[in-house]
């Protein structure tokens, strides 16, 4: 299939990289405002740079395109090429309104195309293992989980003209770092019907216009309470830790590590198979897995995990929650597909 990669910011680099390994791809353009960014992916890999995201579809009619631009373009990029029949590989996060994530989910069925949302996170082995175990019973139903985002983010990270506010980047911690921890408390714990949650500014003031800090509690739709707490102000990337309470037992993930924690409260590291290479330590190494996963699914027609419908409800749990804080009440969600 003939790829266009879309944004060729610093993510950009691992689509690059998968799809040019990928006996499945051909890697055709790179788009970028800053024709220096496209100019330097296009050297690379020979292929064609573009400033235009549009002349790039009607030039190159490429079978699929992968959108790491900033967050406000992701839904607007991506129903034009669901419309055209071009499948879409996003970024998180899908959409940045629930009226977005409604018209996403509509071009979504209109279109002979996939769509995928990027939550790499569920391809990392302590989550597969994880899931193993919740599927298999061994330990008896989920009570409860908790998760925890504590990374550092500083000025250098805001100097760029989109991160930090509210028209690009509509939001900061939940819906660009933390997303993905909501995603899996999700994809472990099922879907979230009401929160409540408090964002603030505690570290950034001046720096950002939106949230560094977040806590929620979730109401999962099988009576599972999930506790979520999160901030750009701990002064390093550590882990981001999940664990989860069942019946008979407690697994917790911390990074990429899974470990068992026993009724006398002993801690034993379970064993795993090797991480990927390309990621970071504190966030996970799953983009190569999860993009040749979809390139298989556009193959073989087979429906992908995380699509407009399955991967938009991490979002709506991050607008529920702003939601939620400036209202100071429990907001409820609605995840009926239309």
């Amino acid at each position: 299939m003939r790829v266009a990669i879309v944004g060729c910011g610093n993510v950009s680099a691992l689509h690059f990289d998968a799809a040019d390994n990928s006996p499945l791809a051909e890697l055709v353009a790179a788009v970028d405002i800053k024709p220096e960014r496209a100019r330097k992916y296009a050297e690379k890999y020979g292929i064609n740079a573009y400033t235009d995201y549009y002349e790039m579809l009607d030039k190159e009619q490429p079978d699929t395109v992968h959108i790491c631009t900033p967050h406000y373009l992701h839904t607007t990029y991506a129903v034009e090429a669901l419309t055209r029949g071009i499948n879409v590989l996003s970024e998180k996060p899908c959409s940045v309104s629930d009226e977005e994530v409604r018209a996403l989910q509509k071009a979504q069925k209109a279109s002979s195309a996939q769509y995928a949302v990027c939550f790499q996170n569920r391809y990392n082995s302590c989550i597969k293992r994880l899931i193993e175990v919740r599927d298999s019973g061994e330990l008896g139903r989920i009570k409860a989980i908790r998760a925890f985002v504590t990374w550092f983010r500083g000025a250098d990270y805001y100097s760029d003209d989109w991160h930090g506010t509210r028209e690009k980047e509509c939001g900061c911690l939940l819906i660009n770092q933390a997303i993905h921890t909501i995603d899996l408390i999700g994809y472990i714990g099922g879907d979230c019907r009401a929160l409540t949650a408090h964002v603030s500014n505690d570290s950034l003031q001046g720096i950002i216009e939106c949230e560094d800090t977040a806590s929620m509690r979730m109401e999962l739709e099988n009576g599972v309470t999930a506790i979520f707490y999160g901030t750009l102000a701990h002064g390093s990337n550590a882990p981001v830790i999940i664990e989860v309470a069942f019946e008979k037992g407690t697994l917790r993930t911390e990074g990429e590590k899974l470990f068992s924690i026993e009724e006398d409260g002993s801690i034993n590291e379970i064993s795993l198979k090797s991480k990927e290479a390309g990621g970071r330590d504190y966030w996970g190494s799953g983009h190569p897995s999860l993009i040749g996963d979809f390139y298989d699914a556009v193959a073989t027609g087979r429906e992908f995990s995380t699509d407009a419908f399955s991967g938009g409800k991490a979002a709506k749990i991050v607008f529920a929650a702003y939601r939620s804080s400036e209202l100071g009440a429990r907001v409820e969600i609605d995840n009926t597909e239309e």
